[in-house]
């Protein structure tokens, strides 16, 4: 029998949205109980790894809500959700306000102000940072201040597998506890997703071995909408071989992106970036990057062509107050100094503007179920997100679904324990079954490096109609061999070939949304460039694409773009 433990709230992940969601939840009710459940110890979470920095209007400066909220809904190429955006932009500032009152160093200009950096397609600098370690004080600072709450319980290292639902509601999630192999049920009125994006569907990404999509795919065949899958960000400067990110807060202090022949090629050719130049948006310069590298004026190297990013202008002075940790990266992952030589670099999947389908509050369609983070789609990125953006949408909609949440548990009841503990049951007989199961003739390696093989030829920065509709039938069959996998580990404390199976099957059901999605949208618009269909085309596409699970495969929805203040326009800088 399953052991069943009991809370208001279940929130799954610990990074970011899921602790500054706790921390609301306790502070707007001193009686309320969290469940903070992760599959990594939450200082592991991919949050940490952010560098750049954090946008919000700076109050009394030259900035604007009005500016931020334009620029992120031109960034989006017009398809995020204007009341979204409005939203976020208020509360961008308190949040990271109230996080300097918790501890978070924020980097300081001369006269004690808080100091700004540009980023890709913003017209005023509103980036808060913290050198370039923003994300580690970021995390820091939650999960710091969330130690104070005692009624936020953390269940650390455990792995939810399923989605809990009585009577056309969510309860709680079934979770396999990885220290003993044991899968428990974690019961809640509420449930609120933030577990991050997907960037492992794909072979080369900045993201982390966990980023494996798995709230998205939890709430996908639970039977909520995945939106906006079909656009995936490449950052613009990865380093090739690794995918390590090298921040864009590098091109903020004022480094060059140059080719083969030392052009700063932003600069002397046309690509839609203006004056911009390396602080045009990220999809717009990444297809920059494989364009002069397909005109032949790519770098060649031991992992393929790229081209470089310039920062010795800069000198080492201010290198190593801004940009300490792009040095330290570079000497020791791509064998340079950027102080005296040039960094390799080429674009790299970094950000899923696609997730789970929420309206602003952070709700789903299934009554109980709530998103935030990367996992969600609110939609506050549309087609493109800005840099920088993502972490504060982190506390400001990782708080707005705590508060729903809240509100949701308070007027619900807590659902049938017998028959919640009878799905967890069943749950742990499927992944009992998994354990050992050496008959099957597939081997989880193989599923995911064809997988990410096929997503990388057709939903990369440039896609057509043949690839992506050949991605599609692979991904569908990669699906169907996944049901023979055999797996050699029978044990059952740290069984990581368990948790890599079940991993492997998220990334099979969100690699499978990506692409029919991507397939669906015939036009270019945002980080989804189609060469088939090269122009924006709003009479029949200015709207969101819902994908739908169904035991016959994906199938579409539109849903309408809020629009309120800002109509489309050609989107160029």
């Amino acid at each position: 029998m399953v052991e069943v433990v009991r809370h208001d709230i279940v929130i799954v992940g610990g990074g970011g949205a899921g602790i500054r969601a706790a921390i609301a939840a306790v502070e707007a009710d001193p009686k309320v109980t969290v469940a903070l459940v992760s599959k990594v110890y939450p200082m592991r979470s991919h949050t940490v790894s952010a560098e750049g920095g954090a946008a919000a209007v700076v109050p009394g400066s030259d900035d604007s809500l009005d500016k931020h909220a334009y620029d992120t809904v031109k960034g989006s190429d017009f398809l995020a959700d204007q009341d979204v955006v409005d939203y976020f932009v208020e509360q961008a500032p308190l949040e990271l306000t109230r996080l300097e009152h918790w501890g978070c160093p924020w980097s300081r200009n001369d006269d004690g102000s808080v100091a700004t950096r540009p980023f890709g397609g913003m017209q005023i600098p509103r980036t808060w940072y913290a050198a370039d370690k923003v994300g580690f004080h970021m995390l820091h600072t939650l999960f710091q201040h969330c130690m104070r709450f005692d009624r936020i319980v953390r269940y650390d290292e455990y792995f939810v597998t399923k989605l809990l639902v009585d009577g056309g509601a969510v309860k709680g999630v079934a979770a396999l506890d990885m220290r003993e192999g044991k899968t428990r049920v974690v019961l809640g009125r509420a449930v609120i997703l933030a577990t991050g994006g997907a960037g492992k569907c794909f072979p080369f990404t900045t993201n982390g071995t966990i980023k494996t999509g798995d709230g998205m795919a939890l709430a996908y065949r639970a039977g909520v909408g995945l939106k906006d899958m079909e656009f995936v960000q490449y950052h613009p400067t990865g380093l090739p071989g690794t995918g390590i990110l090298i921040t864009e807060a590098s091109r903020g202090e004022g480094g060059y992106l140059i080719n083969s022949e030392g052009e700063r090629f932003l600069v002397t050719r046309d690509y839609g970036v203006g004056q911009k130049a390396e602080l045009g948006p990220r999809d717009m310069i990444s297809r920059a990057i494989m364009q002069e590298i397909s005109a032949g004026r790519g770098i060649k190297g031991a992992y393929g062509e790229h081209v470089q990013l310039d920062l010795r202008h800069l000198g080492e002075a201010k290198i190593m107050k801004r940009l300490p940790f792009v040095r330290e990266l570079s000497k020791t992952y791509a064998g340079v100094d950027p102080v005296h030589q040039p960094i390799p670099i080429r674009p790299v999947v970094h950000y899923m503007m696609g997730g789970v389908d929420t309206n602003v509050t952070g709700a789903t369609d299934l009554p109980g179920l709530y998103a935030a983070g990367e996992c969600a789609s609110v939609s506050l990125n549309g087609a493109n997100r800005l840099g920088s953006n993502s972490l504060t949408e982190c506390l400001v909609f990782g708080a707005r679904a705590a508060i729903e949440a809240l509100k949701y548990a308070r007027g619900t009841s807590e659902g049938n324990e017998t028959a919640l503990r009878r799905q967890g049951e069943e749950e742990m007989a499927r992944i009992d079954a998994l354990r050992g199961r050496k008959k099957g003739g597939e081997r989880i390696s193989q599923i995911r490096r064809e997988m990410n093989l096929a997503m990388e030829r057709g939903c990369g920065v440039y896609r057509d109609q043949a690839s992506m509709q050949q991605t599609v039938a692979e991904v569908a069959q990669l699906k169907g061999r996944y049901a023979d996998l055999a797996l050699e580990d029978s044990s059952k404390v740290f069984n990581t070939e368990i948790l890599t199976a079940l991993e492997l099957g998220n990334m099979l059901d969100v690699a499978e949304t990506i692409a029919v999605a991507a397939l669906a949208r015939q036009e270019s618009r945002g980080a989804h460039a189609c060469r088939d269909y090269p122009t924006r085309n709003d009479q029949k596409f200015l709207h969101h694409l819902l994908v739908f699970f169904t035991p016959a495969g994906p199938r579409l929805e539109k849903k309408a773009v809020t629009i309120t203040r800002f109509q489309p326009e050609e989107r160029k800088y």
